[in-house]
């Protein structure tokens, strides 16, 4: 059965951080690349991070490079993105996303998505 639960969403204030979790199954966690995505209200989704798990490969959009790492833990089935120096235009819902391709940074359309986890940056 395929699943990606996130956890970790939150408020916070610009500047500070915010970790979330991305808990895949099995056969979900083995997906070649497991991604982080994003969506606010009345904008189109965005990719946030990608992590290739044949290797090491990781990518970030312009506009988090310096400022979130993504990262995994295969004791735990977990992938995590760790945010730090938030501003108010991260404010978005997170997903977690899983696809055998790196087409799917691309295409914006992984096949396996989470429920996703809120994340708020405001003062």
């Amino acid at each position: 059965q395929v699943q990606l639960v996130e956890s970790g969403g939150g408020s916070v204030q610009p500047g500070g951080s915010l970790r979330l979790s991305c808990a895949a199954s099995a056969n979900t966690y083995s997906s070649n690349y497991l991604y982080w995505f994003r969506q606010a209200p009345g904008n189109e989704r965005e990719g946030v991070a990608v992590f290739g798990t044949r290797g090491g490969f990781t990518d970030y959009a312009d506009a988090v490079k310096g400022r979130f790492t993504i990262s995994r833990d295969n004791a735990k089935n977990t992938v995590y993105l760790q945010m730090n120096s938030l501003k108010p235009e991260d404010t978005a819902m997170y997903y977690c996303a899983a696809d055998s391709s790196l087409r799917a940074w691309y295409s914006r359309s992984p096949n396996y998505w989470g429920q996703g986890t809120q994340v708020t940056v405001s003062s």
